[in-house]
């Protein structure tokens, strides 16, 4: 099956219709359904043709929306982590939320806080409360922190991304001087992520059939220093979780022989500068691949660009599961995202 699948940027709705995603719109459930469902109505009406979701890029699904759902804690996986180590959420009105920075700057790994005490955290209780006040209030369809739609797909972001976030680059200096000192931070984020996906999976009674994980920042990494550092903490989602759906944002190529030894690995998830000629002879015809277009040729005035880049990926794909998926930004040519749509139908018609 090949086919396009397109979600919107908090941008893109405030430009639109005036949606606004100050801090009510991530911890008040009523703003937080009425914001969505205004947001997906004006892209129903406004965008048909486009089947697009309003929801963090590449996360919900418009298969598993549901007109009644409301997001609980529906915040970015590493800034819900962020935000239990003391870092400040920081809304803004018109693009996505972020935290204040590396809250683990300059900590010593055996001075990491334990995995229960994070889960004892006021957050955490208030989301827990949050989501069975509406499951007995049983007017709409609570979504647990960590899940994006109806499906039992969570997310979490990736170790290095994650440490990223919360210890700085020095995480990538210590990981080629000091894999040691690296690793056991790698290790403890994996168990954060781990046991928070379990507890809301608990709290919803819903089974976990997919992860995405997030390294963003992985194509940074070196192969060998993937494999032997950050391999280990996917395979242990993969086990302990489920399938792991394999996100890499930038050029990836350098790392598919290490991600192919993921254990439990489901999916690829990719930018659109990797190579899938070279995924498909790494991970065969029928492994099913999502791969985003460059946001040079989503920006651009002209769509050739785009539509090249997307004849090139048809046909190195050879015929096997792929998804075209973007991320509608504020400034995007409409008129070229309608070209890929038809581009990708004429090809999948012949």
């Amino acid at each position: 099956m090949i086919g396009v699948a397109g979600t919107v940027s908090k941008g893109f709705m405030a430009e639109s219709i005036g949606a606004s995603f100050q801090r009510d719109y991530y911890f008040d459930l009523e703003c937080r359904h009425e914001t969505d469902t205004r947001c997906q109505l004006h892209l129903d009406e406004a965008l048909c043709g486009l089947g697009l979701l309003f929801t963090e890029s590449n996360l919900g699904r418009q298969a598993f929306w549901l007109p009644d759902q409301v997001l609980v804690g529906g915040i970015q996986p590493n800034m819900i982590v962020g935000m239990l180590l003391g870092a400040e959420f920081a809304p803004s009105a018109c693009m996505d939320a972020d935290i204040s920075l590396t809250p683990l700057a300059g900590a010593d790994p055996d001075d990491l806080p334990s995995v229960e005490s994070l889960l004892r955290h006021e957050l955490i209780d208030l989301f827990d409360g949050q989501y069975r006040a509406v499951q007995r209030a049983g007017k709409l369809a609570p979504v647990p922190p960590f899940f994006w739609d109806s499906s039992g797909r969570a997310a979490v972001h990736g170790p290095v991304t994650t440490a990223l976030k919360l210890v700085g680059e020095s995480i990538l200096i210590d990981m080629a001087t000091d894999p040691g000192r690296s690793q056991a931070v790698l290790d403890w984020i994996t168990d954060v992520s781990i046991a928070l996906v379990r507890h809301f999976a608990l709290l919803a009674e819903r089974p976990i059939d997919e992860v995405h994980v997030g390294e963003c920042s992985g194509c940074m990494i070196s192969p060998d220093m993937y494999e032997r550092l950050v391999v280990p903490q996917f395979s242990r989602i993969g086990r302990e979780l489920g399938p792991v759906r394999w996100h890499s944002c930038g050029a990836s190529d350098h790392l598919l022989e290490a991600a192919q030894q993921i254990e439990n690995i489901s999916a690829l998830d990719l930018g659109g500068d990797t190579s899938i000629a070279q995924v498909r002879e790494v991970f065969g015809r029928e492994f099913p691949v999502c791969v985003a277009p460059l946001v040079d040729d989503l920006r651009a005035d002209d769509s050739r660009g785009l539509l090249d880049w997307a004849d090139g990926v048809l046909d190195a794909n050879a015929g096997g599961p792929l998804t075209i998926g973007y991320h509608l930004e504020s400034g995007y040519p409409l008129d070229s995202l309608r070209r890929l749509h038809e581009r990708v139908l004429d090809a999948t018609a012949k």
